[in-house]
């Protein structure tokens, strides 16, 4: 089958979000054909460029969220120059979607972005207004000028200014307006896209979303437009990250609200039209079924990660393990929300009951201003707690904690690394799919973690696993495992089995091959799909299709005679 595979900031650029499992995915079903349409983030995340591609990506079309054309500011949309009926169009169909963004998506005075967002009125008022867009869009070459024109701030002002709308969005200014415009227009922008026609997405047996929000964005319009089924899969649900996003942009309050409610509105939409919606976990899940999401829509499926490269550490589990007996190992991105300063503190308190404990801190080299200053922030605090010995006691520089990265000569590979702990410590404030923790199950280790994100669920009793931002609970747990190596490699046991019973490459290939035959065969695209030699394309048209009863008349004007309908058939 054709599957169009729909990424934001994700496969195929370089270091992109999802990029690994977007990957595995498209070589592990080699049998099909795959189309990327990927939207970037930013500038450099185009300059690092694309992974290699496998032979079955047929083709990739890319488009930026970041900028947009100073010309198609200038022109592009009905209030570019086009005509009275365009600019009046215009002006109606987002009208509406502002006065329904700007209420909250729940009618009410005062709430703000409620769950029942995607609900009955609410939910067709939005989505008449996003489709209505949609067309316009398509009709008049797009609409990236219109959503950022002064048209769009007044029907957003007189939005905020109408009985009922939100109690933050009344009090907005101008440049509360403008900014929420232009976040607006930049999720809307797949809108104006030319992905939409019978070449491109319309030619595609199914949609798969990586992510929600503006990913899913031209899945719903190649739904509305083609009647191509989407399926959308989060493993990390987008709604959530614009949340914790909008924190670190420094919006006012008003520009929040409306953005909040926004893709709320967006979310439920999605999830409402999506045929499948796969969670990578039952956090996520929770979050979905808050946003409006049909329980009977939802289906699990783990993110699948690869195993083999820690196959002989896990097999080896705690044998042979030596010096690093008394070693904890962190793992991962050096950053806020890893929260690496009670890490540090709980680490004192290891030090005062195992004097020879050690701390080592593996992770991946800093990006950013704020991660930069943070990894600055936690060597001071590692030097304050815990000074050189006095010289003689131990070897120069023999500080209990060590700040390192994959690649040098002690740790050529990540495998390396968890060879060379005892325990795995995760100690995050706030933590999606928790990957550290599952490459320490391959590995056989025991876990300490906070009870944050999905991470009670990964490690299924197989680890302790403690209160966030608890220091004392944190190092209680730590000694507790130090002390009693049989319990380590008891429970370093028990967390690879599940690990590789749950989160392979294979479980997830499998899970989603059986997915995409179980959507296509119950959501045929109704068009003429052959290939060079003229034959019908397997799936475009499933067997079931054409079998006399209400099967057939699912087929509507699409009609075919015998010859044709013995033809199409493929068992």
């Amino acid at each position: 089958m054709r599957v169009a595979l729909l990424t934001e900031g994700g496969y195929p650029y370089v270091g992109g979000e999802g990029r690994l499992w977007c990957d595995r995915l498209v070589r592990g079903l080699g049998q099909h054909e795959f189309d990327v349409y990927a939207l970037s983030r930013d500038e450099r995340q185009e300059a690092r460029g694309w992974v290699g591609l496998p032979p079955q990506v047929a083709r990739v079309r890319t488009a930026p969220l970041w900028t947009a054309d100073d010309r198609a500011l200038r022109s592009a949309g009905p209030h570019g120059g086009r005509g009275r009926r365009a600019r009046r169009r215009f002006t109606e169909c987002f009208g509406e979607l502002a006065d329904v963004v700007c209420r909250g998506g729940a009618g009410g005075a005062g709430r703000e972005a409620a769950p029942e967002a995607g609900s009955g009125h609410v939910a067709d008022r939005f989505a008449n207004a996003l489709y209505g867009l949609a067309e316009l869009a398509r009709d008049e070459g797009g609409l990236v000028g219109a959503l950022r024109s002064e048209a769009a701030v007044r029907a957003l002002e007189s939005a905020c200014r109408a009985p009922g709308a939100l109690r933050a969005a009344r009090t907005a200014r101008v440049c509360d307006l403008l900014v929420a415009a232009g976040l607006i227009e930049r999720a809307l922008r797949p809108l104006s896209l030319d992905w939409y026609d019978d070449d491109a997405l319309g030619a595609a047996d199914l949609c798969h979303a990586a992510s929600g929000g503006p990913a899913a964005l031209p899945g719903l319009l190649a739904r509305h437009f083609a009647g191509v089924p989407l399926l959308v899969t989060e493993y990390g649900v987008q709604l959530r990250a614009h949340h914790l996003a909008a924190g670190d942009m420094d919006l006012s309050a008003p520009a929040r609200a409306l953005l909040a409610s926004f893709h709320g509105l967006l979310a439920a939409e999605v999830y409402g039209q999506a045929v499948l919606v796969t969670p990578g976990n039952t956090h996520a899940r929770r979050w979905q079924e808050r946003c409006g999401a049909d329980r009977a829509k939802l289906r699990t499926v783990y993110p699948g990660m690869e195993s083999g490269r820690f196959s002989e550490i896990g097999e080896r589990g705690y044998d042979d393990l030596g010096a690093a007996h008394r070693t904890l190992l962190w793992v991962g991105r050096v950053e806020p929300a890893k929260d690496l300063i009670s890490l540090l503190h709980a680490f004192a308190e290891v030090r005062r009951e195992e004097p020879k404990a050690r701390l080592r801190i593996v992770g991946a080299p800093a990006e950013g201003r704020e991660a930069v200053d943070y990894l600055a922030q936690c060597r001071a605090l590692a030097a304050q707690l815990f000074p050189d010995e006095a010289e003689g006691a131990h070897a120069v520089g023999d500080n209990p904690v060590s700040f390192e990265e994959v690649g040098g000569p002690e740790l050529p590979d990540l495998a390396d690394a968890y060879a060379a702990g005892a325990v795995v410590v995760l100690s995050s404030v706030v933590e999606g799919f928790p990957i550290s923790l599952v490459e320490a199950m391959f590995c056989g280790r025991a876990t300490v973690s906070t009870d944050v994100g999905a991470v009670v669920e990964v490690i299924g009793g197989t680890g302790l696993v403690v209160p966030p931002r608890n220091p004392r609970a944190l190092a209680e747990a730590c000694v507790a495992l130090l002390r009693d190596p049989t319990r380590c490699a008891r429970l370093g046991a028990a967390a690879r089995a599940r690990a590789l019973e749950l989160f392979t490459v294979e479980q997830n290939v499998a899970a989603f091959r059986g997915i995409y035959l179980e959507i296509v065969s119950h959501c045929p695209v109704r068009r003429d799909a052959l290939d060079e030699a003229g034959e019908p394309v397997p799936f475009a048209h499933p067997a079931e299709a054409y079998v006399p009863g209400r099967w057939a008349a699912a087929v509507g004007p699409h009609q075919v005679d015998e010859r044709e309908q013995l033809k199409g058939a493929v068992v």
